[in-house]
């Protein structure tokens, strides 16, 4: 007798094994914690079998899971290529797309790779901004897309990863140890900033502001020249400067999403490079993990 496998389940499966646990799969899959974890019961309870090993360091695939990957994968890249082979028209358009500028380098030239040539007639226009004034932008429909960082959590927009806020400061700088603490500020509006503030604050560490309301390659050369210390994503961090981790006394930060936002009723270019965007970022997210 034949059996059919749920894609959601396939997608909930390949989520948790991609990030090793539950929390960051929910937020990626824009659902409840609860809700992946009877997912994954449900996958387990058809096939007989247990697919990941629970430890207190995170979800670890057993050799059914790892059984599992493979074939998940080509039956979700199998669903989602039918899908656009089967409704996609010729499309073209001109598409107003959203990024922090600290998201531009990592993330746009991996993900849109290739998109132009496989869009000629899909024009992308890049409108740079903080994650809050793009979003604004969004909602007043000055912009069609908008790739933003917001806190770990519920949100109206796609989690399409996950990544780690970290303090950095000059290599073998002095900043970190200057009471009040120095610190480097892209903006008032910066997404990090309340919880930035709300860390220091726990921790009750007195902190002044040497530098905000600028770029954020202002804000670096103050944190090279050890006027100051700043927390950015842990992908965004450039390679010159050193991440200060727990040795250092800071308060830990916490993680924030890259949410992919779209205004209401997208047009078909639109969705597109939302489709683009998201299968190229959670395909380099794999390769990098």
């Amino acid at each position: 007798m034949s059996r059919n496998l749920d894609i959601g389940l396939a997608r909930a499966f390949l989520a948790v094994a991609d990030s090793g646990n539950m929390t960051t799969a929910a937020a990626r899959l824009n659902l409840t914690q609860g809700a992946v974890s009877q997912q994954i019961k449900r996958l387990e309870e058809a096939f007989q079998c247990m697919l990941f090993d629970r430890t207190r360091r995170g979800l670890t695939l057993t050799r059914s899971g790892e059984a599992l990957l493979g074939p998940a994968k080509r039956l979700l890249d199998l669903n989602d290529e039918i899908w656009r082979e089967m409704t996609a028209p010729a499309i073209r358009g001109t598409v107003r797309l959203g990024m922090p500028v600290d998201l531009i380098a990592p993330f746009l030239p991996p993900v849109l790779e290739g998109f132009v040539e496989a869009n000629p007639q899909i024009e992308v226009s890049l409108v740079s901004a903080t994650s809050p004034e793009l979003l604004r932008r969004l909602g007043g429909g000055d912009i069609d897309l908008a790739l933003v960082e917001e806190p770990l959590g519920r949100s109206a927009g796609e989690c399409l990863c996950v990544e780690r806020l970290l303090w950095i400061g000059a290599r073998n700088g002095r900043a970190l140890g200057k009471r009040p603490l120095p610190l480097s500020i892209v903006s008032e509006d910066c997404a990090f900033r309340p919880a930035i503030f709300e860390a220091l604050r726990k921790k009750r560490m007195a902190w002044r502001t040497v530098f905000e309301n600028g770029t954020i390659e202002a804000t670096l050369t103050t944190v090279r020249a050890d006027l100051a210390v700043t927390a950015l994503l842990a992908s965004t961090i450039p390679s010159d400067l050193e991440v200060l981790g727990r040795d250092s006394g800071l308060p830990e930060l916490p993680s924030f999403a890259i949410n992919l936002h779209r205004r209401p009723e997208p047009s078909p270019a639109a969705l597109e490079v939302a489709r683009h965007l998201r299968d190229g970022l959670l395909a380099n997210t794999r390769r990098s993990a």
